[in-house]
C-alpha cells in the first residue's frame, strides 16, 4: 500500500467525468448522510456515474447519486437516490453558484471517498461540457501516450 491510499479509501469514482467535461476546478466538500448511508458506503457498493450537482434554495445538492438501501437498517432505511446537501464554506458556495449560473458550466462529482478522520468526502468539479472534437482530441492523446511508453520500454 502506498501512502496516498492510507490516507483516504475511494468508495466510488466517476472515470468518465474527465472525458465528458473540461475540468476548471475542484474542491473537496463534505456530504451529509444518514448512519444506513455511511454504513452503506462502507460497504463500496455506491454509483456516482449518473450523478450531478446543482443549486437547490441556495444550497448546492447533490442529485442522482445512488447509495443502495442498507439492508440491517430495517426501518430506519433511506432512499437510493434521495438528494443529499453538500457542506462547504461560503465563500466557496458563492464562487460556484455564480460559476453554474454562467452558460455551459456545471457541477460535477468525481470522487466520494472516506478521509484519514474516516468522514464522507465528495471531490467536485466545476466543468465545461466537452465538444466531440474536444472528445476525439482527448483519446488522440491518450493513444499517443500509450505508444510513446510503449516505444520507450521497448528501448529498455
Amino acid at each position: 500500500m502506498s501512502a496516498a491510499s492510507d490516507l483516504y479509501r475511494v468508495v466510488a469514482q466517476n472515470r468518465r467525468a474527465r472525458f465528458d467535461y473540461e475540468i476548471v476546478e475542484t474542491l473537496e466538500v463534505g456530504i451529509i448522510l444518514t448512519g444506513s448511508e455511511v454504513k452503506s458506503l462502507r460497504l463500496g457498493t455506491s454509483s456516482i456515474n449518473e450523478s450531478f450537482a446543482g443549486e437547490m434554495a441556495g444550497e448546492i445538492f447533490l442529485f442522482n447519486a445512488n447509495i443502495p438501501e442498507y439492508l440491517e437498517a430495517n426501518r430506519f432505511n433511506h432512499e437510493p437516490k434521495r438528494p443529499r446537501k453538500l457542506l462547504m464554506r461560503k465563500r466557496q458556495l458563492s464562487k460556484f453558484l455564480t460559476a453554474i449560473q454562467r452558460k455551459g458550466m456545471t457541477l460535477v462529482p468525481l470522487k466520494l471517498y472516506f478521509n484519514a478522520k474516516g468522514r464522507a468526502k465528495l471531490e467536485l468539479a466545476l466543468g465545461r461540457g466537452k465538444k466531440t472534437v474536444d472528445k476525439r482530441h482527448t483519446i488522440k492523446e491518450r493513444d499517443w501516450q500509450r505508444d510513446k511508453a510503449r516505444v520507450m520500454r521497448a528501448r529498455g
